[in-house]
């Protein structure tokens, strides 16, 4: 009998377990860390046996195959152990597709963007009557879901640590919304190496898949030129960059945009969607060229967006008080998605930021920061960087080092007419577990004292 390794408890890793349990593999799960109750329970439920507190490396090593969650990074000396046994090491997601049966996917990555691009493809096919589920980084455990249901379409999110771990997987609509450095800290401060793993997305795909990217990203765009061999129809969308496929493509005029694929178009009025800001522009092109690629109907697409609204952690208002908006942006952990976000701010911003640094350049910021930044409060155990950067380039910087320190400080500097935004373009390892307990945090602190 085969034996399964899964390493990591979390939302990837049980669902692994019980999708290997199924199948009727010799599973084991460990974690290093504490499983929460919630997994223990259905994986004791499901006879899957697990340890947490620490790793039984003789059982471990003892795998034909191991499932990796995407947390782990490959500088664990777990990882480094197995990887010198020749033991194949794969993600939740190449495991999970072996079993999917003839359900079609749409896969989403990107440095910024993805959550929101995946929650309104999701939310188009749903409303249209697809039998669709959603997974990889959001939603339910992807392999879970093929363990115990039967869907037509998989909606998925996957970050660039699960695509490493990706293989022969195909993704039927691929969409990329963007490559700027993220995570290089795991990709040996290597933007070449981050960028060949993002592209990932594209692997195995042949001419009856789509792949939608934007035309306005020259990383992108530079790789498609490398790359001769690609067979899938390209469908590229742009606010900036005249862009032309036979295939199909969406592009941004004033305040509306038109998306074609084949003789199948809608023409959205971005004045008239809940999600601002040219950032979610783009979002909406990537989504409805997917879901034209997957056979949605325009009418239902167009309802679909209009309807839509803000991602939680993601641009969320979190409450009006004297004069003063308070967002929360917690799930801005990178340069890139701070730029997005001040450069949709409308009104003089505080802004809080800082946490864990991932080698992060800061210039690109400078020039919004200057323009709107009243006030930068650095939230985290070092703000030292933080600080030297934006000397001379914001008018007031205020160190904390904890969440209600920040929001104090925040409170005390803005004014009617203000906003405090949280965009922290930083990890929350620091301070929180993560970044949606950061989000949460923040806004429990408003409803409470703002």
């Amino acid at each position: 009998m085969k034996k399964i390794v899964v390493l990591g408890g979390g939302i990837s890793g049980y669902g692994s377990a019980v999708l290997a349990k199924k199948k009727g593999f010799q599973t084991f799960l460990s974690d290093a860390g504490k499983i929460a109750e919630c997994y223990t329970k259905i994986l004791d439920e499901w006879g899957v046996e697990w340890e947490q507190g620490g790793h039984t490396m003789e059982r471990i090593l003892a795998a034909d195959e191991v499932i990796k969650s995407p947390g782990i990074p490959e500088k664990a000396p777990v990882v480094q152990a197995l990887r010198e046994r020749g033991i194949p090491i794969i993600s939740e997601m190449e495991f999970a597709a072996r079993y999917m049966g003839k359900a079609r996917t749409i896969c989403i990555t990107g440095s910024n963007g993805k959550t929101t691009t995946t929650s309104l493809i999701y939310k188009i096919m749903r409303n249209a009557g697809v039998n669709v589920a959603l997974g990889g980084n959001i939603g339910e455990s992807f392999a879970y879901q093929v363990a115990t249901a039967d869907f037509d379409w998989y909606v998925l999110e996957l970050s660039s640590f699960q695509l490493d771990g990706m293989y022969d997987f195909r993704a039927d609509v691929a969409v990329l919304m963007n490559i700027t450095p993220d995570h290089l800290d795991r990709y040996d401060y290597c933007f070449q190496n981050y960028v060949d793993s993002k592209m990932r997305i594209t692997q195995n795909q042949h001419s009856r898949c789509s792949f939608v990217y934007s035309a306005d990203d020259e990383v992108i765009t530079a790789e498609i030129d490398k790359r001769a061999d690609m067979r899938q129809r390209l469908l590229p969308f742009a606010a900036h960059t005249a862009v032309a496929s036979g295939a199909g493509d969406a592009f941004l005029a004033g305040d509306e945009f038109t998306a074609r694929v084949g003789k199948r178009e809608v023409t959205i009025d971005t004045t008239k969607m809940q999600i601002r800001g040219l950032h979610n522009a783009y979002n909406a092109m990537a989504a409805a060229l997917a879901t034209l690629a997957a056979g949605v109907d325009a009418e239902q697409i167009a309802r679909s967006i209009y309807e839509f609204s803000p991602v939680e952690h993601r641009l969320e208002p979190a409450g009006e008080r004297d004069g003063v908006l308070w967002i929360n942006d917690s799930k801005a952990t990178n340069v890139d998605s701070v730029w997005y976000a001040l450069e949709s701010m409308t009104r003089p911003t505080v802004w809080i930021a800082g946490g864990t640094d991932k080698g992060n350049d800061y210039e690109p910021l400078k020039a919004f920061a200057r323009e709107k930044v009243k006030a930068l409060i650095c939230m985290g155990l070092d703000n030292e960087k933080l600080q030297r950067e934006f000397e001379g380039v914001v008018p007031r910087i205020i160190s904390t080092s904890s969440l209600d320190e920040a929001m104090r400080a925040a409170k005390a500097e803005a004014v009617e007419g203000d906003v405090v935004l949280l965009s922290p373009a930083c990890a929350s390892f620091d301070l929180f577990k993560n970044y949606e307990q950061r989000g949460k945090l923040f806004k429990q602190w408003v409803k409470e004292n703002a």
